[in-house]
């Protein structure tokens, strides 16, 4: 079973006689990607910034690799690699001399060869050199992932990492998320982009108006739409009656839509059947998706 990497207890912040978050427990462990997810001000970039004590903490207990955060700061954040909200570099400087800089900073001995490994993780080894000040906002983005990554940290922690990026931005930050995870790091990244996070967790909380109101796993939402199928016909209600006279199941989904319930190797003496009474223009497999999961278990609460 793999270990956890971070946990959060009991995590809640109030200012003055306002709760911004309350209560607040999960675990991400080693090798795994957590999503937060939730409406606008619900509390995620909050619960992110206590995490890194960016922010004082009301109350609660965070711990990395079962350190306490609040015992031993120095020791416990050594193990942090961080992306809030925008990285910051000197414009001036290469990414190169940027990243050689951080390295100076860091508790722990980062020698060339390790800095050079994950530049090429990044896959910044042909503008390294280059002024940062010349960079896309994506290169920038991988720039501040090799800026987090470079002290080996035991957990990435990401507030809205591909804002602003353009598909094959948010296409290359996905491939080196699912790299990193595959080699053991532990993965926390809080977006708004439903898309995004369904291609690389592995589960993912949900938070609402400060609250933790679910934890669920990715493969989990997959399977939802397991054994349902959807019909295209030219007669919905037609479609309906012939199915239900064969005690099959069958909801109308949409214009022109049905949904069935069933087992794969019924479907076609289905087409069989509608195919004999009406036009059938299309059968295929629902998939599920977050945005759907998301919806549905915060009654359609805005991104």
């Amino acid at each position: 079973m793999a270990k956890s990497v971070l946990q959060i207890k009991n995590l809640s912040k109030r200012v003055g006689k306002k709760t911004i978050i309350r209560n607040i427990n999960f675990e991400v462990y080693e090798g795994e990607v957590f999503g937060l997810l939730g409406p606008n001000g619900a509390g995620k970039t909050t619960i992110i910034r206590s995490i890194v004590s960016l922010i004082s903490r009301t109350s609660g207990t965070v711990l990395i690799k079962g350190m306490d955060v609040s015992v031993d700061f120095k020791k416990t954040i050594s193990e942090v690699g961080a992306i809030i909200e925008n990285p910051e570099f000197y414009m001036y400087m290469s990414g190169m001399e940027n990243l050689k800089q951080f390295a100076r900073m860091s508790r722990k001995n980062i020698s060339d060869e390790e800095i050079n490994k994950i530049v090429a993780k990044v896959k910044l080894t042909n503008a390294i050199n280059q002024k940062v000040k010349t960079y896309s906002l994506g290169m920038r983005q991988r720039l501040g992932l090799a800026q987090a990554l470079i002290h080996n940290p035991s957990i990435l922690i990401l507030d809205e990492p591909t804002n602003g990026l353009d598909p094959q931005g948010m296409a290359e930050f996905r491939e080196i998320i699912r790299e990193v995870s595959k080699q053991g790091t532990a993965v926390l990244i809080s977006s708004h982009l439903l898309g995004e996070i369904q291609q690389i967790t592995d589960r993912f909380a949900i938070i609402e108006k400060g609250e933790l109101t679910h934890i669920e796993t990715m493969s989990d939402v997959m399977e939802d739409s397991h054994g349902k199928f959807v019909f295209k016909v030219s007669d919905v209600n037609k479609a309906i009656e012939l199915l239900r006279m064969k005690e099959i199941d069958a909801v109308e989904v949409g214009s022109q839509l049905i949904e069935v319930t069933t087992v794969e190797t019924q479907i076609p003496d289905m087409i069989r059947l509608l195919s004999a009474e009406l036009d059938l223009y299309a059968v295929s497999a629902k998939t599920s998706s977050l945005e759907e999961r998301f919806f549905e278990l915060t009654e359609g609460g805005e991104l």
